[in-house]
C-alpha cells in the first residue's frame, strides 16, 4: 500500500448541482466539520468522479462511501450496506457517477486492490432536480448518516471525537 494513504478512506460522492444527489459530499464535509479524525483516516470529496478515483480507493483496509441511493424506501431513509451488497445496489443508478463507481469497484477486483472492507452509507433522495442545497427531508437525515459513518469507522478500530460546540460556532 502507498505509504501516503491512510488505511481507511471515507469517500463522499455526488453532484452538488442536483439537490439531494449531493448528500454524500455534504456528509463528508459535515464529518470533517463536526469531528476530530485521527491519523489513519482520509476524507475525500469525490464529487462526480469515476475511474479518476481508482488510485485513491485502491488497497484500502476499509472504504466507506457516502452517497444518494435508490432503494424504493421513503425519501430521507438511511441505509448501510456492506461488502458484496454494495455493487449490487448500483444496478439502479441515480446519476452517471454511480456507473463510474461500479466500474472502479470492478476494476479494483480485477487488479487485486479491492478494499478489505467496503461500507456504503446511503440516503434515499427526495429530489435530484437541478438545485443547490439538500431538501429538508434529506438534510434532516444528516445526523443519522454521520452516526453511521462513525459506526463504520469504529468497525475499523477508529474512534472519532466530536469537536466542541464552541469550535462549531
Amino acid at each position: 500500500m502507498d505509504v501516503t494513504k491512510a488505511p481507511v478512506l471515507v469517500l463522499g460522492i455526488g453532484n452538488l448541482l442536483l439537490s439531494d444527489e449531493a448528500v454524500g459530499v455534504r456528509a463528508v464535509e459535515a464529518l470533517q466539520q463536526r469531528y476530530h479524525l485521527p491519523d489513519g483516516v482520509d476524507l475525500l470529496d469525490g464529487g462526480t468522479c469515476g475511474m479518476e478515483l481508482i488510485d485513491d480507493m485502491a488497497s484500502r483496509q476499509h472504504l466507506i462511501v457516502a452517497d444518494a441511493v435508490l432503494t424504493g424506501a421513503e425519501p430521507g431513509t438511511v441505509v448501510t450496506l456492506r461488502d458484496g451488497e454494495v455493487p449490487a445496489l448500483f444496478s439502479r443508478k441515480i446519476s452517471p457517477h454511480q456507473l463510474g463507481l461500479a466500474d472502479v469497484l470492478s476494476a479494483l477486483h480485477l487488479t487485486g486492490e479491492f478494499p478489505d472492507k467496503l461500507t456504503l452509507v446511503g440516503v434515499v433522495p427526495e429530489s435530484v432536480e437541478p438545485a443547490i442545497g439538500l431538501t429538508d427531508t434529506v438534510a434532516a437525515s444528516l445526523d443519522e448518516v454521520l452516526r453511521r459513518l462513525c459506526d463504520a469507522l469504529a468497525q475499523s478500530g477508529i474512534a472519532v471525537s466530536a469537536k466542541s460546540r464552541e469550535a462549531l460556532a
